[in-house]
């Protein structure tokens, strides 16, 4: 089958009736299929695509990683509400003469406050609406708190997590959506193929004896790279401050400041998350914690 809405759902419910399963990429089939799209069509080209040697197929995920893997989609989905209502909520003051400062926090304070104050410009009319737009917002921010609480409480339980967790970077959300999403790193033979499934590894437009890399190819979960990149952005600001306090930096960051110093800030992190991710790879593949290590010492090995 191809590995599309509910695949994994009945991927199971073959597998526990004694029916080998294998889900191939949809993209990849997709490149089998001649003329029209009919139900024949896509029969033959996943058997075409299953004879294919270079087409991994997609591991079944199990019942926990997929409910993983919901908790981090519902507050994602909780968050991006949060956001569009605060911005609506900024956009309808402005047009009174209020601007909000930027941030949530600070914003929907200011918000708040404007909303409960009699001399405000925000017509009478329009406050009781605005009211429950905000009483909204801090129902889905408790929401996603304790969405939070419940990943915390998974990772806990888990050693996988609390391996992960100890990377610089790879805090709760990135420890537990990546092993909701990878369920078994084994499946990946090297961290550079991680690093691909991620999306986190340049395209490459080839010929002959010409060889041109082009930005990252972008392909796979846009969600754990988002997560990925966020954490290496933390990374190369944490570099920077050490710096400026003149405390000792690791290897990972020092490697990170050179970088930035050559390519730019938001190239570095794009650096920075695919190498965050090859070193979730080696930490979880050879069950090891992160070591944090001098740059002299790195450079010795």
């Amino acid at each position: 089958m191809e590995a599309c809405g509910t695949a994994h759902y009945w991927g199971r419910w073959f597998a526990e009736r004694g029916i080998a399963v294998t889900l191939l990429p949809p993209l990849y089939v997709r490149a089998y299929v001649r003329r029209n799209k009919t139900d024949r069509s896509d029969a033959t080209a996943l058997l075409e695509a299953a004879r294919a040697s270079d087409i991994v197929p997609v591991r079944v995920k199990s019942v926990e990683q997929q409910a993983l893997q919901g908790l981090h989609r519902v507050r994602s989905g909780w968050r991006a509400t949060v956001t569009a209502r605060i911005n609506c909520l900024r956009e309808l003051c402005r047009e009174f003469g209020i601007n909000a400062p930027l941030g949530p926090k600070r914003g929907l304070a200011e918000l708040s406050r404007q909303l409960e104050d009699d001399d405000s410009a925000v017509p009478t009319l329009l406050r009781s609406t605005m009211r429950r737009a905000v009483g909204e917002i801090r129902a889905m921010e408790e929401s996603i708190l304790q969405v939070e609480a419940e990943l915390a409480q998974i990772a806990r339980c888990s050693e996988v997590c609390q391996r992960l967790q100890k990377i610089p970077g790879i805090g709760l959300l990135g420890a537990t959506a990546i092993v909701g999403s990878v369920g078994d790193i084994r499946s990946f033979r090297s961290p550079r193929r991680f690093a691909s499934w991620l999306g986190l590894t340049p395209k490459e437009y080839s010929s002959g004896t010409v060889r041109r890399l082009g930005s990252i190819s972008k392909r796979g979960d846009k969600y754990l790279r988002m997560i990925l990149v966020h954490g290496a952005r933390a990374v190369v600001y944490s570099a920077r401050a050490a710096e400026r306090a003149g405390r000792p930096l690791d290897a990972l960051r020092d490697w990170a400041l050179k970088t930035r110093a050559r390519t730019g800030n938001n190239n570095a992190a794009v650096a920075v998350a695919n190498k965050l991710a090859r070193i979730v790879w080696a930490s979880w593949y050879r069950e090891r914690d992160f070591e944090f290590r001098a740059p002299a010492l790195v450079a010795a090995a």
